[in-house]
């Protein structure tokens, strides 16, 4: 078990099928403990998914645009909990004006709530738990491939190019404290965030068929165990990197071949 008595944190549970469930789940079955973070409407529909994972998981209230909630949030985890060997970021969000097709009209406040959320909040979750990460410790963020544009998919897109930028940036800042930062860039799933994409039902079926492993957007265990390699001191010589968990559609280019 690649991660026993390590304690992890996870954001970003709302669906059983989700990246952070899978991961949770995966984490749990490697002897992890697991205490997640929730907020708002959905902190409710956090505490209700934990419950299908084995054990009793804790949930703390944090909105990562409310300084005050992470000091809040960390404290409690600290006292709770205990310190941290490990992070999953899996936070992002975009205004529907700042995507659908809408990029040339989006307002500089959209395209800032994008970047704060999607990309930013990765340094404000990092700087809010560094006193409670263990040495080693690691972070890792979700991504999405931004290598190309995603018609659709607009300043979201821009923002998962800041988070990669975040990441490297972090891993040099964090490296001294034995803080390892990177990120997985999966291939598109079926998840709650996936719904606000417009085109994703498109963006699937070309990425099945692109991907020499091919890809089921239905399954968020391969993605997750890539998550919990770099969790784990496997990854203990990997920092500032973009590992691609897609099915290796990244590397073939976009003309199909007859």
């Amino acid at each position: 078990m690649i991660l026993k008595d390590k304690k992890i944190l996870i954001t970003g549970i709302l669906t059983d099928k989700s990246i952070a469930y899978a991961t949770a789940q995966v984490a749990i079955e490697n002897g992890a403990q697991v205490v997640a973070t929730g907020f708002g409407k959905g902190l409710r529909i956090t505490e209700r998914i934990v419950k299908r994972l084995p054990g009793d998981i804790q949930v703390y209230e944090m909105d990562i645009q409310n300084e005050e909630q992470v000091v809040s949030a960390a404290n409690s985890i600290k006292e709770d909990f205990g310190n941290l060997d490990g992070i999953l970021h899996a936070i992002a969000f975009s205004p529907t004006e700042a995507m659908g097709g809408n990029f040339m009209n989006t307002s500089i406040e959209d395209a800032s709530t994008s970047f704060e959320v999607s990309a930013f909040s990765l340094k404000t979750l990092s700087q809010g738990f560094k006193s409670l990460l263990n040495n080693p410790a690691s972070i890792v963020a979700l991504d999405f491939d931004n290598s190309q544009s995603w018609p659709g998919y607009d300043w979201q897109g821009v923002a998962k190019s800041g988070l990669q930028s975040v990441v490297r940036y972090l891993a040099y800042y964090m490296g001294e404290d034995g803080v390892r930062v990177n990120a997985v860039s999966a291939g598109p799933l079926a998840t709650t965030a996936a719904k606000n994409i417009p085109g994703f039902g498109e963006m699937n079926d070309e990425w099945d068929q692109k991907a020499p492993l091919g890809w089921d957007s239905k399954d968020a265990i391969p993605v997750a165990k890539v998550v919990n390699f770099l969790l784990s001191e496997y990854s203990e010589a990997v920092s500032g990197e973009i590992i691609h968990a897609d099915g290796g559609a990244h590397s073939v280019g976009g003309t199909m071949l007859p």
